[in-house]
């Protein structure tokens, strides 16, 4: 058995960046850049005033107060062709370029007016007083967003206000989905007396999909060498086959017999980790891939620690593999043996913002309602001692990816 940060390094290794592509900017969103963006306009392109009001100069309103003569009227989106003088003002509304001469900005609450006459009766107008000056926000040229960055919401705003319509991404992986087992079925299929619903595909096609990849759902394979074979083979031309289940060492675990007769080559086998042993590595030719165990526990435990890397080194994605902090444990937790330990927790702050995890009293990976409701997986480490309720605990936190993980 190789530790789980082994595993996880070699698969982060071997994965191939996808190559880039070019999308519209409202087809960008949850996309992970391939290039810089810069910026192709300054904004604000000119000093705009930041309230309505009027334009003036600073020292003509330094003694209150102060009559001047309104000799034009500008609107947001618009500029004033003439020049503010000395004793002159401009009627200025929001988003309105700043008139030459003038150097601030009174607002209309501080104001009289009277005709053509405009009384400054409070107030205090320092030169560059409500000037939004050119290049605030930022200027041509600037780059804003970097290349291995996920494209959010709040992006696409940016975006469209530098003035960029397209945006260079990577290419959304491909990733083959192949359950194994007689005893599967699907949703809303009909259910021998032995047989269960499969939770992993659906599960994982949402994994996927949430971290950024595109998933290719091929299906369930029955215990049938033939079957299996014919199945796999929908993989070609996907970047990586996921398998659930078959990798272990039973008479009808299938998978390495099956797929090492169309070329697996195994780069290794079991990891020192629970959930989540019997976990397989290899390439079929120019495809990864990765064999999860059928457990659906440990199939989602094991996509979250090994796919979801293994989706961001694909995609060049700059973004955290996973969130780690420090907990505080509410209850004590026994030693541990050889292998890695991950258990599903609720997490919460007391009063005083201190973390804290509580493990859920089943941790059997057949329980995938504790999975579902849980905040966080306790990180055990191998043959760590027995930890009291009170002591720090390490934790990786569930959730996040473009959608929810």
């Amino acid at each position: 058995m190789i530790s789980v940060e082994e595993a996880k390094n070699k698969i982060k290794a071997d994965m191939p960046l996808m190559p880039p592509e070019q999308v519209s900017l409202s087809e960008a969103l949850g996309r992970v850049l391939a290039k810089d963006v810069a910026a192709r306009r300054t904004q604000p392109p000119h000093a705009v005033s930041a309230m309505d009001g009027y334009a003036v100069q600073a020292e003509d309103v330094e003694n209150l107060p102060a009559s001047l003569n309104v000799v034009g009227h500008v609107p947001a989106g618009q500029a004033y062709d003439g020049s503010v003088a000395k004793g002159q003002a401009v009627r200025i509304f929001t988003g309105a370029t700043v008139p030459a001469g003038a150097d601030t900005i009174v607002i209309q609450e501080n104001t009289e007016r009277d005709g053509e006459l405009v009384k400054v009766i409070d107030g205090k107008a320092p030169p560059g007083r409500f000037i939004r000056p050119a290049g605030l926000d930022f200027c041509e040229g600037d780059t804003l967003l970097s290349a291995g960055h996920t494209i959010t919401a709040r992006d696409i705003g940016l975006t469209a206000g530098m003035n960029v319509p397209w945006l260079t991404v990577r290419r959304k992986p491909r990733i083959a989905l192949l359950a194994t087992g007689d005893e599967i079925v699907m949703p809303g299929d009909p259910v021998g007396p032995n047989q269960i619903v499969s939770s992993n595909g659906p599960a994982l096609a949402a994994f996927i999909t949430a971290r950024g990849a595109i998933p290719v759902d091929l299906g369930i394979a029955p215990d049938s060498a033939d079957t299996l074979r014919v199945m796999a083979a929908g993989a070609k031309g996907s970047d990586m086959l996921i398998t659930c289940g078959g990798a272990s060492v039973g008479d009808h675990d299938l998978v390495q017999k099956v797929l090492g007769e169309i070329g697996l080559e195994i780069d290794f086998w079991r990891i020192a980790m629970r959930p989540g042993k019997p976990l397989m590595f290899g390439h079929i030719k120019d495809t990864r891939m990765l064999g999860l165990p059928g457990n659906p526990v440990s199939s989602l435990v094991c996509a979250t620690i090994f796919l979801g890397p293994a989706i961001n080194a694909m995609l060049g994605s700059t973004a955290d593999d996973a969130i780690y902090e420090i907990a505080e444990l509410t209850t004590a937790l026994p030693e541990n043996d050889e292998r890695e330990d991950y258990l599903r927790a609720s997490i919460e702050r007391n009063s005083d913002g201190t973390l804290l995890a509580t493990p859920f009293g089943k941790q059997d990976s057949s329980v995938f309602s504790g999975l579902a409701r849980a905040d966080a997986l306790i990180i055990r480490a191998p043959f760590a001692g027995e930890i009291k309720s009170g002591q720090q605990v390490r934790i990786m936190r569930l959730g996040g990816g473009i959608l929810s993980t």
